[in-house]
């Protein structure tokens, strides 16, 4: 949906709660609420027209960017937010994280390990904040162990969710670059232990189908994963609420980079 119609949406809405805050008062108090009608609805029409105010400034001086997200004009986007971040010292968590996304969206890893050095000089915790975003960057520019590295200095640095999904992605490095008993070790420890239900599939599904090859304890790799898959069973119930769980965060760059393993995680556990 365009930006300007949800601003509008927006204001649609505002004039209706006030509307309808009139008339109910009205409703209820009768002939009494005419004579103080102006105490109240004079505070009601400047709250609202305060709020009126504040989104149009907001929507006005994002116009640029809302037009090149709306546009998906990776390329502008990227240029505009260099201006905004390298000249203007804007170091912003949402205009780090944008200006990552944008570069990783046209495969400029390069660009992102560039930006992610400048933010360790200027303000390392935005590094931390975006932490799923740079390391994603590094997975896909093939900088397995090095990415293992990256994944492994920011585990437990973060908190809930994005904790569980940096341990994940420390795991998956592991796997990729061939050190099959360590990723054995994290995915061991997320498939029995994460209360997220995604995290605990894929960690299974790697443990059973990929690193019980390579395993010393094959079967209790396997039994292990078929723990895992259980609970995400017990969590999503069927293969059609595992599909609506993944599109409330498929947009998510860290998700999309791994859609593939996925699906195919959700084969797996829903025997498909």
């Amino acid at each position: 949906m365009k930006f300007k119609y949800l601003v509008i949406i927006f204001c649609a809405v505002i004039f209706f709660i006030l509307t309808t805050a009139v008339l109910l008062l009205l409703l209820v108090a009768g002939s009494e609420f005419l004579v103080h009608i102006k105490q109240i609805i004079l505070p009601l029409v400047i709250f609202m027209v305060v709020i009126l105010v504040f989104m149009g400034l907001f929507f006005f001086s994002n116009y640029r960017l809302f037009s090149l997200l709306e546009r998906e004009d990776w390329p502008a986007l990227s240029f505009y937010l260099e201006k905004q971040v390298y000249e203007k010292g804007r170091y912003s968590s949402r205009n780090v994280r944008l200006l990552a996304s944008s570069y990783l969206v046209v495969s400029d890893y390069p660009s992102v390990i560039k930006l992610e050095k400048k933010i360790l000089t200027v303000n390392p915790s935005l590094i931390r904040k975006n932490v799923l975003v740079f390391g994603s960057a590094r997975i896909l520019s093939g900088n397995h162990k090095e990415s293992a590295a990256f994944f492994k200095t920011y585990a437990d640095k973060c908190n809930g969710d994005e904790n569980q999904w940096v341990k994940w992605f420390y795991g998956f490095s592991l796997l990729l670059s061939g050190d099959f008993s360590s990723a054995e070790a994290e995915f061991s420890l997320l498939a029995v232990s994460s209360d997220n239900a995604l995290v605990t599939g894929l960690s299974s599904n790697f443990l059973y189908n990929t690193i019980a090859k390579h395993s010393v304890k094959t079967q209790e790799c396997k039994d292990i994963a078929e723990s895992g898959k259980q609970r995400v069973k017990n969590t999503f119930k069927n293969f059609n609420n595992w599909i609506n769980g993944i599109e409330k965060i498929k947009s998510d760059i860290h998700i999309a980079i791994i859609k593939k393993y996925i699906d195919e995680t959700g084969k797996w556990i829903f025997s498909l």
